[in-house]
This record gives C-alpha cells, sequence and structure tokens, in this order.
C-alpha cells in the first residue's frame, strides 16, 4: 500500500489495524494513528525469531479479528515488507506500508474548501497533523503557514491555477515545524508577511509586518488580520469573508497551548490572554463562521468536503472549554498538556532567522506529532 493510499483511507475513517514492528521507543514517540486506526506494536525481531521456530500462525492469531487490512510499517518499507508476506502465508490481509514512515512523512495531501470569494485549497500533512491554506482569486495566490518541505507544491498547485504566489503569510512563530513562507518568497518573489510582534521575538530577516486590522491583498479580496495572542503573543488569524484561519488559536478538538514562547512561568499569563481571544474577542465572529485551523490530531473528524473546518457554533458546543470562567479555563489547559513538540526551541530560532538549517535537517527535526494543542483527545 502506498502512503497516499493510507492516508485516504485514514481520511475517509476507514478501519484499518496498523502494524508497526519498529522499536518499541520508536512507536512510541511517533507512529500511524487516526480515530479508524487500532495501531499495534511487535517488533520484526519477533516475526524472525518465530520464523525460525515455525510460530509465525500463532503470532498471525491475534490479527484474527482485526480490521482489515494489517498495514505493516517500518522505518523504510524493509523489514515490513517480510513480516507482511509472513503474515499474508500465515492467512491474514496485511499489506506492506511502501518506503515505511520515510514515505509516511512525505504526503500531502490537498483538500477544496467551498468559498464564494476564492478558491481554497487546505493541504493536510498527516504524519504530523499540520494544516496550511491556499487561497486563490484571480491570478493571484496567498499561502497561509506553508511548510518549507513542501514548497515546490504550493508554486506547482497556484500554476495549476494560472497564479502566481504574491504573498507568504505566517500566522505565528511556529514551534513544530520549519516555515516555508522564506522558500516561498525565493522561487516566486512572493512578500514574506508576518505578525508585528515576531519582531519582538528577535525576528532577524526582512518581512511585511501585520497588526490587526491589517490586509492582504490577493486578487479580487483581502484576509484580514485578526490579533489572536494565547498560544503566542504575536499570533494572528486571518478572516476571509465567514472563513477564519486561526492558526493555533485552537482546534477542531481542542485549545492551544501556551507554554512553547515563555515555558512554564509564563504559560498562565498566555493562557488568559488565550482565553480573551476565544471567549471575548472570537465573539464578535457570526456563529457560522467556518475556523480552519493549522493542526488536527489524530482523533478529529474532516467535515463533508474533507477538510479540517468546523463553524464557531460547532466548536463552542464541541469543546467546553470555550464556556469556561478565565480561572477554570487556566486551571483546565495548564492541567495536563502533552510533551512540548520535538527540537521546538531549535526550529524557533530556525523560524525567527537566527540560525540556518539545511532541508534535511529541517527535514528530520520537524518529524513527529505536532504537541502544539493543551489536551489530547482520546481515542
Amino acid at each position: 500500500m502506498s502512503p497516499k493510499a493510507l492516508a485516504r483511507r485514514l481520511q475517509r475513517g476507514d478501519p484499518t489495524t496498523v502494524l508497526d514492528v519498529r522499536n518499541r521507543d520508536e512507536f512510541e514517540e511517533w507512529h500511524v494513528d487516526g480515530r479508524s486506526v487500532t495501531a499495534e506494536q511487535i517488533p520484526a525481531v519477533r516475526f524472525t525469531q518465530a520464523e525460525a521456530l515455525d510460530t509465525v500462525d500463532e503470532l498471525a492469531e491475534q490479527f484474527a479479528d482485526a480490521p482489515e487490512p494489517v498495514v505493516v510499517v517500518c522505518g523504510e518499507g524493509n523489514a515490513s515488507d517480510h513480516v507482511a508476506d509472513m503474515l499474508s502465508d500465515a492467512g491474514v490481509a496485511a499489506e506492506n506500508l511502501e518506503t515505511g514512515m520515510e514515505g509516511w512523512a512525505d504526503v500531502y495531501l490537498s483538500t477544496e474548501i467551498p468559498h464564494a470569494d476564492a478558491t481554497v485549497l487546505q493541504y493536510d500533512r498527516p504524519s504530523s497533523g499540520c494544516l496550511a491554506s491556499m487561497v486563490v482569486s484571480g491570478d493571484e495566490a496567498v499561502v497561509v503557514d506553508p511548510l518549507r518541505a513542501f514548497t515546490d507544491r504550493y508554486v506547482e498547485d497556484a500554476a495549476d491555477y494560472g497564479a502566481d504566489i504574491v504573498a507568504a503569510i505566517d500566522t505565528h512563530v511556529h514551534a513544530d515545524h520549519v516555515s516555508g513562507v522564506r522558500t516561498v518568497a525565493d522561487l516566486e518573489g512572493a512578500s514574506v508577511v508576518l505578525p508585528e510582534g515576531a519582531t519582538r521575538r528577535g525576528l532577524a530577516y526582512d518581512a511585511e509586518l501585520v497588526e490587526n486590522g491589517d490586509t492582504v491583498s490577493v486578487g479580487d479580496t483581502e484576509l484580514v488580520a485578526v490579533a489572536s495572542p494565547g498560544h503566542t503573543s504575536e499570533m494572528t488569524a486571518y478572516r476571509l469573508g465567514d472563513l477564519l484561519f486561526v492558526g493555533d488559536s485552537f482546534f477542531l478538538e481542542s485549545v492551544a497551548r501556551p507554554d512553547l514562547e515563555e515555558g512554564d512561568a509564563g504559560a498562565p499569563d498566555a493562557a488568559r490572554r488565550l482565553h480573551e481571544t476565544l471567549v471575548e474577542r472570537y465573539a464578535d465572529f457570526d456563529g457560522d463562521t467556518r475556523v480552519a485551523p493549522a493542526h488536527y490530531s489524530a482523533q478529529a473528524t474532516p467535515g463533508d468536503s474533507g477538510a479540517y473546518v468546523a463553524t464557531l457554533d460547532t466548536l463552542r458546543q464541541r469543546l467546553d472549554a470555550l464556556s469556561m470562567d478565565t480561572d477554570e479555563f487556566v486551571e483546565f489547559i495548564l492541567e495536563d498538556m502533552p510533551p512540548r513538540p520535538a527540537n521546538f526551541e531549535r526550529i524557533i530560532d530556525t523560524n525567527l532567522g537566527q540560525q540556518p538549517l539545511d532541508d534535511d535537517e529541517a527535514f528530520e527535526m520537524e518529524l513527529g506529532p505536532n504537541n502544539c494543542a493543551a489536551t489530547v483527545p482520546e481515542a
């Protein structure tokens, strides 16, 4: 099975068993997951031993009632290929994930978000739950929260629509992935657009800086900046008609974590700012306003279009945190946050332009879950 085919299965919610034959520590750090996934971990060496002892059938028995197919995964697709063959010979509907977790990290899907004023594409990296967007109007395009690893994809897709990318926007200084705003700008001659507050955090390269109410034009329409502090001090959302690109303000199943900029000491104050953003500032928007976040968890369910979008009213009903008072909200999101994203400090420095990072290093550093939410939904 190709990584893209697996990603489409999980996007649809098709029941799938994923057998990871890497070591336990690798599995626990990062593995294929999703709301329809039954994830199992058995190291490849156990299958090698079973093959020598002629006991593969005994290992295969535990998959008798598992959702099919059983997709076998390793780092590069080699050990898993042999395990898939063994399971198939034992009567299990098993398939190898081509190119393994390396190939899984390369998957990048796009889905159109219906919109009256522009063509809007949402990009989905299922290996990390990172989302980006592109807005096309006439012969111009703007990308929001692009990933460096997929710069060519944005340029190619814009060209398919007969458009040139005129601006690359980051809603904030990302901590989980290496930003693509500068590489898009280099390829397309586009403007790099960042929140003005990024300068306070040590921005070390030239960019077009925006504040609340400023606009970014694209063709016959525009994106309006909406200051949304909390996840970070400079966090800025962008409104396109009834669609709000909220970055990491909140997600379809959780709210943002507040500790990646100032650490544990500054997290309570940041959480209060986040509450003000989500409960007070966003109260100015109609409940039918659609929210497009920059991340999603493995348990998130896409909307009818296949994109990860929901209305504010839906999220207000779904997320208990949005009905809490300030003190309750702060206590709730600080109570049990997941580990910080891997390599987050170096990624932040890279995104501020304070240190260089080549493409191979960047790709390796951002592998794994994004962990930008304050809480992780249970399966």
